[in-house]
């Protein structure tokens, strides 16, 4: 199928029985030698009941994540979102699940790791692209910037996984021929009827030719031999797989760290390090500068170039003071080729 004609089409969650053709002499199946049994479930169809088989469940609302081509992910169970409706013009409703327990987004003392809520809000931008304007699966995204504030109070882990529902307003839409070329979406997402996060960004969508023009040779390059990590627990980690830092002799500076076969970061083959490896970054980065634990409230980044595989990138930080109590404002800087690649401010408390 080209995915340059791809569209979606989402099946009925309840289905309905056709109607039986017309009876005629033509149609009429051949009388079988001998009458088969009637189980219950049959008997049950028979009688107007729910049939046996997938049939069986048609009355029922089933979850199920969206296609993880639609949210750019290889493995299915790195998919949040479970289903989208539009409720207006360029204004829909998108639903997702968080896990109690995650590989690589671990709970804090307690908490769901906000950066969950940055890949759900990453998520939804590329569903809602595919599905509601038009964008192949083809095409590529770059982000642009991300805000996000969360209410710590609704990040608990609770005895079930956390259901959520995601208002998202689409805006600063630009089309090409028929389809979103760049759009810019706010999302308020709520659990349990609570307002848990608000948060807002924008992304372009490159159709594969432009792409290849724009990434040139970078898009064949050798990433760099894997560095030595930064002490985990300095970090807010437990594993050192999961260290995106690399710590250098400089005060409050870090080389990115970049292992393209980290399962979670490093979904399937890119030719530059993802934005979520940039904002996990920043998150250690300001863990690190602080020096004790850190639950994230607010984080605000912009994205101003390609974070290279085959260059250094090296990150700094500063605090900005004064903030209100119990809370840490701290700034991250990201270089590469003496270049800005990203900027991000992250307001903390410890969990």
């Amino acid at each position: 199928m080209s995915t340059h004609t791809f569209q979606a089409h989402r099946p009925a969650l309840t289905t309905t029985a056709p109607a039986p053709a017309a009876s005629s002499p033509a149609a009429a199946p051949a009388p079988l030698t001998a009458a088969a049994p009637r189980t219950p479930a049959a008997s049950a169809a028979a009688a107007g009941g729910v049939p046996a088989g997938r049939d069986a469940y048609a009355h029922l609302s089933l979850t199920r994540t969206v296609p993880k081509e639609f949210v750019h992910r290889a493995s299915v169970a790195e998919v949040l979102l479970t289903d989208w409706q539009r409720t207006g013009e360029d204004r829909f409703t998108v639903s997702a699940q968080w896990p109690r327990g995650h590989s690589f987004f671990t709970p804090i003392a307690g908490y769901h790791d906000p950066l969950i809520a940055a890949e759900t809000i990453r998520q939804s931008g590329l569903l809602l692209a595919h599905t509601e304007y038009g964008v192949p699966l083809d095409h590529s995204f770059v982000m642009h910037d991300l805000s996000i504030a969360l209410d710590p109070a609704h990040l608990r882990v609770g005895a079930a996984p956390a259901a959520l529902t995601i208002d998202v307003t689409c805006s600063d839409i630009t089309r090409r021929r028929g389809r979103a070329a760049s759009l810019r979406y706010t999302s308020t997402l709520r659990r349990d009827g609570h307002v848990l996060a608000r948060a807002d960004a924008s992304c372009t969508c490159t159709p594969p030719a432009v792409y290849q023009r724009l990434r040139g040779n970078h898009a064949h390059t050798t990433p760099l031999p894997l560095t030595a990590p930064t002490a985990p627990q300095t970090v807010g980690r437990t594993s050192p797989t999961d260290v995106v830092l690399t710590p250098t002799p400089h005060p409050h500076t870090w080389q990115l760290r970049t292992d393209t076969r980290h399962p979670v970061l490093f979904d399937h083959p890119v030719d530059h390090i993802p934005g979520m490896v940039l904002l996990e970054a920043a998150r250690q980065a300001t863990t690190a500068h602080l020096g004790h634990p850190t639950l994230p409230l607010t984080l605000t980044t912009t994205f101003t170039n390609y974070a290279e595989l085959d260059t250094p990138c090296h990150l700094q930080t500063h605090t900005t003071t004064p903030t209100p109590p119990g809370h840490h404002t701290t700034h991250i800087t990201c270089h590469q080729n003496n270049h800005p690649v990203f900027h991000t401010t992250i307001t903390t408390t410890t969990p």
